[in-house]
């Protein structure tokens, strides 16, 4: 008799990629196909289909799990908050159970990404993982016991819309926020925030790729760009330690590679952070950038 497998689908705005695992967690099968652009009725389609095709290879179905960029309504059961705008409003776990014929589970993206670092990744041996997601956003999850945490409103680990705290005089003026608040997390730590905050210290415009290189060739001015984006950064990831106190946080997304974050974190951190001692891991993620379809499909652990 053949083990039951889990399938997992990550729903992104370019792609959609779908894994296989078998109960040990072993990869089976791995997909990607490009995400139809502003359509949600193709968007339905090309999931059904590409859960048909792996389910086909590999002669048997699974659970189903899907991460997408946004989170479901616990009130309509419709999806808000997503990148992806033409989720907005769309019953897509309900559509997606009557195309599949199975149930299904849905989680924020970046649940996924801290589900999988939780499960079998780099926080496989701590009670409670923050995920974090350093990238075009910012976002986060809250993974306790190999649960993700949801919350009441459905929005638990959302970080990036905190305002930062304890701002300092380089902290000035408050960026605005596409949610329609100035000052949050995000604003300053995602990588277009790096990469604005450094042009308006130096008039330089470079990537947040460019400006690390660039650091690392002795390039005052990048230096200093980094230097004020691990201090933010330690000061708002302070903030969750005081409330959440994880064993292990895992940085994920494109700025998650820059190998300097862990090893200046935990003094960015610490100093802000309600205790006489800093017990805390700041650590890459084990998965890379298959965490949040491997997260998916582990929404059936």
């Amino acid at each position: 008799m053949k083990q039951p497998i889990r399938l997992g689908v990550d729903l992104g705005g370019s792609k959609i990629e779908i894994i296989a695992l078998d109960a040990q967690g072993g990869q089976l099968l791995r997909h990607r196909i490009a995400t139809p652009q502003g359509d949600y009725r193709a968007t339905l389609q090309a999931i059904t289909q590409l859960v048909r095709d792996s389910e086909n290879q590999l002669g048997q179905t699974g659970t189903l799990g899907v991460g997408i960029p946004g989170a479901e309504s616990l009130a309509s059961g419709l999806i808000k908050n997503a990148n992806s705008t033409c989720l907005i409003g769309q019953p897509l776990r309900q559509d997606l159970q009557t195309l599949l014929q199975r149930p299904i589970r849905l989680a924020n993206d970046a649940n996924c990404f801290a589900l999988s670092e939780a499960v079998d990744g780099s926080g496989r041996t701590a009670e409670i993982v923050f995920g974090v997601i350093l990238g075009t956003g910012i976002g986060g999850g809250i993974v306790i016991g190999q649960q993700v945490l949801t919350g009441a409103n459905a929005i638990a680990g959302e970080w990036g819309h905190n305002p930062l705290p304890a701002l300092r005089p380089e902290d000035f003026p408050q960026p605005a926020c596409y949610c329609g608040r100035s000052g949050c997390i995000e604003t300053y730590l995602s990588g277009p925030a790096l990469a604005a905050d450094h042009y308006r210290h130096s008039g330089q415009n470079l990537t947040s790729e460019a400006i690390e290189q660039r650091a690392n060739a002795g390039d005052a001015a990048c230096e200093a760009t980094l230097q004020r984006y691990e201090r933010r950064l330690g000061r708002a990831l302070a903030g969750v330690i005081n409330i959440l106190d994880p064993e292990i946080i895992v940085l994920g997304g494109g700025l998650s590679k820059m190998a300097r974050l862990y090893r200046n974190l935990p003094d960015c951190c610490g100093q802000h952070v309600f205790s006489d001692v800093f017990n805390t891991r700041i650590v890459p993620p084990q998965h890379g950038d298959s965490s949040g379809v491997r997260g998916a499909a582990w929404l059936w652990n």
